[in-house]
C-alpha cells in the first residue's frame, strides 16, 4: 500500500538565494492577500463567488501586465498558482465547517498574510521543473542551486517541495514523497501507555519513562532573551535581532521535544506488535492551571507519530476512550474503586493486590484495547466502548452501574497471564 510522506532537510542558501527566496515569499503572500480581497470585495457588493479560474485570472495573468504588479513576473508562475491553491483550500475547508460536513472544531474564514511575519513558506510541484543536482543540491526555478544537509535519503522522487522560513531565521526543504509500507517482523509483545506529567509515559510492563520537561528546563534562558526583547525600541534593528533570538530559543526547544517524540516513538513501535493508548482530551487539560505542563510534555505529537508509524511498519495502534476509569479499575480482579484522587500514586485493592497508580492504569489500557480489537475469527473480543453518561464523567463519581458493566468485558490479568484473540 502505497503511503505519503513528508520528509524536511536544512537548507543552507547564501546572500543572493536569500534575497531571491525573499522575492518569491512576497510574490506568494501578495497574490494571496489579492485573491483574498477580490472575494471578499465581490461579497461585500452581492456578486457571485469568484470561480477559481476567473481568480487566477485576475490576480496573476492581468496583474503582470499592470505597471504595479508587473514584479510578479521575477518569480515562477507556480508559486504563485500554488498560493492561490491555499487560498481555495481554506476556503473549501471554511465552507465544510459552516456546513458541518468537516469534522473537528470549527475553521475560520481565511485571513490576510503578513510582512510582518517571520515565518513564511512557497512550494514548488513538478511542474516547476525543479530538481536534485548531482551534487546533492536543491535546484530551485529563478533560485539557484541550494546547499541542502541530507540527514537521510528520499525513498522516492518528490512530487512537491516546499521551502520554508521559520521564525528563528532558518530555512527548510519539505519535501512530499509516496512510498509503500515497510513491514516489520512480526513480535508477540503489545504494550499499554499511560501517559502523564510525573512520567511522561508509564507501560504495562512497568517501565517509566521520564518527563523531560524541555520547556521548564529552558525557562531561564527565555526569560532572559525575552527582557532583553521588552527593553528594545519598537521598530528597531536591535528589536528585530531580539525577536529572532527568542525564537531560536523556542526553536531550541521545540527541536529537543520532536526529537524525543520521534525515538520515544520509533522504539515502541520497533518493539511492540500493538501499541494502545488513552485518548487525552489535550484541549481540555490545556484550560486547566497544568496548561503549559501539558503543552510541554507533547501528548498529542507523540501519538500522532505512534499512528503513522505504526500504519507504515504493520503494526496495531488504537486509542482507549478517555472516560475508560483505567486508574480506578484494579488489573488483578476487575473491582472498580468509588474514588481515585490524582494525590494517591499507590493504592491497595480490596483482593490484596498492591497497585502503583500508573502501571496499573497501563496494565488496564491494554486489556482494554486487547478487549476492542477484532480477533482472528473477525469480531471483536469484547462489545465496543461505551459512551460515558451524564453522570460518569466525574473522577469522584460514584458509578455501580458503569463498574458492573466494565467488570463483566475487560479481562483481568493475572500474573503471567495472557488474553486470547481467538476463543
Amino acid at each position: 500500500m502505497a503511503v505519503r510522506l513528508r520528509s524536511r532537510y536544512r537548507l543552507y542558501p547564501d546572500a543572493a538565494q536569500r534575497q531571491a527566496l525573499a522575492r518569491a515569499f512576497g510574490c506568494a503572500r501578495v497574490v494571496f492577500n489579492d485573491g483574498l480581497r477580490a472575494r471578499q470585495t465581490a461579497r461585500e457588493a452581492g456578486l457571485p463567488y469568484v470561480s477559481d479560474g476567473e481568480l487566477s485570472k485576475r490576480v496573476i495573468t492581468e496583474a503582470k501586465k499592470t505597471p504595479e504588479r508587473a514584479w510578479l513576473g521575477e518569480v515562477s508562475a507556480v508559486l504563485l498558482q500554488q498560493a492561490l491553491a491555499d487560498l481555495n483550500t481554506a476556503y473549501r475547508n471554511f465552507f465544510a465547517s459552516v456546513a458541518g460536513k468537516r469534522k473537528g472544531p470549527k475553521v475560520a474564514p481565511p485571513r490576510f498574510r503578513s510582512k510582518k511575519d517571520n515565518r513564511q513558506a512557497v512550494r514548488f510541484t513538478k511542474n516547476a521543473r525543479f530538481s536534485i543536482t548531482a551534487g546533492g543540491r536543491l535546484r530551485l526555478p529563478r533560485i539557484g542551486d541550494v546547499p541542502v544537509r541530507w540527514s537521510r535519503s528520499l525513498p522516492s522522487e518528490p512530487s512537491s517541495v516546499t521551502v520554508v522560513k521559520d521564525a528563528a531565521g532558518r530555512y527548510f526543504a519539505s519535501f512530499v514523497v509516496e512510498t509503500t509500507d515497510e513491514p516489520l517482523p512480526e513480535t508477540v509483545a503489545e504494550v499499554g501507555i499511560d501517559l502523564g506529567l510525573t512520567h511522561f509515559a508509564v507501560t504495562s510492563d512497568g517501565s517509566k519513562v521520564d518527563n523531560p520537561r524541555f520547556l521548564r528546563r529552558a525557562e531561564r534562558r527565555l526569560r532572559k532573551a525575552q527582557q532583553a526583547l521588552g527593553r528594545t525600541v519598537k521598530g528597531s534593528n536591535n528589536r528585530a535581532k531580539a525577536v529572532v533570538k527568542v525564537a531560536r530559543a523556542h526553536a531550541r526547544v521545540a527541536d529537543a521535544r520532536r526529537d524525543f517524540a520521534h525515538k520515544l516513538s520509533a522504539a515502541l513501535i520497533r518493539d511492540n506488535q500493538a501499541i494502545y493508548v488513552e485518548n487525552l482530551s489535550v484541549r481540555g487539560l490545556a484550560r486547566t492551571r497544568l496548561a503549559k505542563s501539558v503543552h510541554d510534555a507533547g501528548w498529542s505529537q507523540f501519538t500522532a507519530m505512534l499512528e503513522y508509524k505504526a500504519a507504515r511498519y504493520g503494526r496495531t495502534f488504537a486509542k482507549i476512550d478517555r472516560w475508560f476509569p483505567s486508574s480506578k479499575l484494579c488489573s488483578a480482579c476487575g473491582a472498580l474503586a468509588d474514588k481515585m484522587p490524582l494525590n494517591v500514586r499507590s493504592w491497595t485493592c480490596a483482593c490484596g493486590a498492591a497497585h502503583d497508580r500508573d502501571v496499573n492504569a497501563a496494565i488496564n489500557i491494554l486489556a482494554a484495547g486487547r478487549a476492542d480489537r477484532p480477533n482472528a475469527c473477525g469480531g471483536a473480543v469484547g462489545p465496543p466502548l461505551a459512551v460515558a453518561r451524564p453522570g460518569e464523567a466525574g473522577t469522584h463519581s460514584k458509578l455501580p452501574a458503569f463498574s458492573a458493566a466494565w467488570q463483566g468485558r475487560i479481562p483481568a490479568l493475572q500474573g503471567g497471564e495472557d488474553v486470547k484473540t481467538c476463543w
